[in-house]
């Protein structure tokens, strides 16, 4: 049959050449966020000396900065955070200006009245929701008036506490983490693509023999004479072939030791939409593979020719055959949670 010749080779081929599609578009985001977010600056945070425009640089997108800063004096007033201090308000006069700044009770010893030179790694953060009340009583304090006190400092926060966010750093190492994981995806695929010896199909294959030869062996009993096709399951005269879940499957008939369906309703509000099939099969070297949303005639008719092509292999899902397989060597063994869900399953 024309339309069979490679077509395991060709089904790899082409489903990692989609699934390498995502990875793709998803490293592209990432770039897109790395270089249009403050996400950047974080990790690498400008440094910037006494001559920088700090305004300009939030207005740039450089919200994270390493600076030096001179002659700090308290305010007496402290942020909080839950009923805990978390930082400590100073001011402080810069050639562009006068800022606010808060620093960690670590690095001002939980108010030193003045700090001569400290140098911090900060975020450029604008005014919080009760900035108002603390510009109107630093101005009391200061015996400044309040449009003085807006006109002299800016309205920029420097703030060492807001550098070191937890949630800054897990958005950190999920963006790292999910990058690598993409990235890692994107070269596999593709060389699964370009490789199907490579791929998981042929690994698990190999468990079983030659990989190679095995494939080579599915494919041209394929090709020349399938006993029995669905519309993505065959069997030939030695293994059972599967084109589903975004992957490919190929088990030599003789290690299947198991197998079994469980139905599943699908359900829209109060109305049964419908109910497909699940199809499970368990072979040797703990191997354990589903197939779902399978037809029901589909699924008996593979259950029937395996068991007629095999013998030894188990049907059907029940206490005496899953205590049998479990009690085999080199086969899976389930989970107690599993075993309860097939059986509300069936």
């Amino acid at each position: 049959m024309q339309q069979l010749d490679h077509l395991i080779t060709k089904k790899i081929r082409s489903t990692y050449g989609r699934r390498v599609v995502s990875p793709i578009i998803y490293c592209i985001f990432l770039v897109i966020v790395w270089f249009s977010t403050p996400l950047r600056s974080l990790m690498h945070p400008l440094e910037i000396s006494d001559q920088a425009q700090i305004e300009a640089l939030a207005a740039d997108g450089n919200q994270y900065i390493t600076t030096t800063l001179h002659n700090l004096n308290f305010t007496g007033y402290t942020q909080s955070r839950l009923g805990f201090v978390t930082g400590y308000y100073y001011y402080t006069m810069r050639k562009d200006g006068c800022y606010l700044v808060v620093l960690s009770p670590r690095t001002c010893e939980e108010g030193l009245p003045q700090v001569r030179e400290v140098t911090i790694r900060a975020s450029i953060r604008r005014q919080p929701d009760s900035y108002a009340l603390l510009a109107e009583q630093l101005a009391d304090d200061l015996d400044w008036t309040t449009a003085g006190f807006y006109d002299t400092v800016s309205d920029c926060i420097i703030s060492e506490p807001g550098f070191g966010k937890i949630s800054s750093f897990l958005l950190l190492a999920c963006f790292f983490v999910s990058g690598v994981y993409a990235f890692l995806s994107i070269v596999l695929f593709t060389l699964y693509a370009l490789f199907p010896v490579l791929s998981p199909a042929s690994r698990q294959l190999g468990l079983y023999g030659k990989r190679s030869e095995l494939l080579a062996q599915a494919e041209e009993e394929l090709a020349t004479l399938p006993q029995l096709a669905t519309e993505d399951m065959y069997i030939t005269e030695h293994f059972f072939i599967a084109f589903a879940n975004k992957s490919v499957t190929v088990i030599p008939i003789s290690e299947i030791v198991w197998i079994y369906k469980y139905s599943t309703l699908h359900n829209i509000l109060w109305y049964h939409f419908s109910i497909s099939y699940t199809l499970h099969i368990t072979a040797n070297k703990h191997l354990y593979i589903q197939f779902p949303k399978n037809m029901k005639s589909d699924i008996d008719g593979i259950i029937d020719y395996l068991a007629e092509a095999n013998h030894n292999i188990l049907v059907g899902f029940n206490e005496k055959n899953r205590k049998a397989v479990q009690a085999m060597p080199g086969v899976t063994r389930f989970a107690d949670g599993l075993i309860a869900f097939l059986k509300q399953k069936i």
